[in-house]
């Protein structure tokens, strides 16, 4: 292939004159700051971000792609390898990707001059680290500012669901709750803060309590969010099958070789079987994004306002379209300090409705614990 494996060949080859100052400090509230210098630069403001809509979202995108090349090392030399210039890109098929292995190969942000330290550290409020096995490199995603994050899970999650206030959220995350930094935990961590009920709570393999606590708020006839990593959600329902009517089973993917793989479909018809539920929910996301895509059925996913999701050629990755089969290309305003231009290793569907669905996963990608189950 061409096009994009080469441009990856010229940056790696150039490595050696991009900085890498690895961050080590953090600095929360530096919100008001990053304001000034965008101001100054691209007159585009974090609330602009969060408040994008279907109507503006690509004149929104355009705008942060010239932030980003402004701003994000690593962005700005890969552009340039791929012979892209900000003047030329007109539209959202045209915006370069950046392949997803650079988040565990380099720091990937943007490195605006007046949020450093005297000793040129950049300052950080999140770090989200990928899993991956021994001797692995893992992804590591750096959040200048955790509210911009809060904000759009927030916002994003009453989108599809409602206030997240109305739930008691049960997060059942086994391997996720058993590593640092999993930018998992964190979104359950910050839904369960909003939600404030006093029966929220993260499992590992505590089935029995789990049983108990759900079994009594259907009682109550409480709403309730089961939120699980999919090899967990099925060895609990094989041992705990209940009729549940007020509870909502979002499952997250993940089988990591715990499990025979199963397709998604199989999956859901093991879990509404033993739970005797019409739908099981999904949520897309993966520690390089910030923006969730959530399916409230069959595994037709549909975006939170700050994401997009185009599809590239598998054989020509400059080939990006809107609709149709191919890899999938993810547009994430929320990752406005990092970068939200990212050209996945997942593979799917995008229907003309903008709902896509996750087929699998490339050939030669590494298994990780976010990936989706192969189809």
């Amino acid at each position: 292939m061409n096009g994009i494996f080469d441009a990856v060949g010229l940056l790696h080859a150039a490595n050696k004159s991009i900085d890498h100052t690895i961050i080590d400090k953090k600095r929360p509230n530096i919100l008001s700051k990053l304001n000034k210098v965008i101001d100054k630069t691209t007159l585009i403001k974090p609330e602009i971000v969060l408040g994008v809509t279907e109507n503006n979202f690509e004149q929104v995108a355009l705008n942060v792609f010239q932030f980003q090349y402004a701003n994000c090392e690593i962005y700005r030399a890969y552009c340039d390898a791929m012979r892209k210039k900000p003047e030329t890109i007109k539209s959202l098929e045209k915006i370069p990707f950046l392949p997803i292995s650079f988040y565990k190969s380099h720091t990937v942000i943007s490195t605006i001059e007046s949020i450093k330290t005297p000793s040129n550290e950049i300052n950080y409020d999140l770090l989200f680290e990928s899993s991956g096995t021994t001797g692995e490199s893992t992804s590591r995603h750096y959040v200048l500012d955790a509210r911009v994050y809060e904000q759009s899970l927030s916002q994003g999650f009453e989108q599809f669901y409602g206030n997240p206030s109305e739930y008691a959220i049960l997060a059942l995350l086994p391997s996720y709750l058993e590593r640092a930094n999993a930018s998992l935990v964190h979104m359950a961590r910050v839904l369960m803060g909003k939600s404030q009920h006093p029966a929220n709570g993260f499992y590992i393999n505590e089935w029995e309590a789990l049983y108990k606590t759900i079994d009594k708020l259907e009682n109550e006839g409480q709403k309730v969010l089961l939120l699980g990593v999919t090899f967990a959600l099925l060895d609990f329902a094989a041992s705990y099958p209940m009729h549940l009517k007020h509870t909502v089973v979002m499952e997250t993917g993940g089988m990591k070789g715990r499990r025979k793989e199963m397709t998604r479909m199989e999956v859901h018809d093991e879990l509404k079987s033993a739970w005797h539920l019409d739908n099981i929910h999904s949520e897309y996301g993966m520690t390089e994004l910030l923006s969730q895509a959530y399916a409230k059925a069959d595994g037709l996913f549909h975006c939170t306002n700050t994401m997009k999701v185009l599809v590239r050629d598998i054989n020509d990755p400059l080939e990006v379209n809107k609709t149709g089969n191919g890899c999938l290309n993810i547009i994430d305003l929320a990752n406005l300090y990092s970068c939200p231009f990212i050209a996945t290793e997942d593979l799917g569907n995008i229907y003309t409705d903008s709902s896509f669905e996750v087929l699998g996963r490339m050939d030669h990608s590494i298994l990780r614990g976010c990936s989706m189950m192969a189809v």
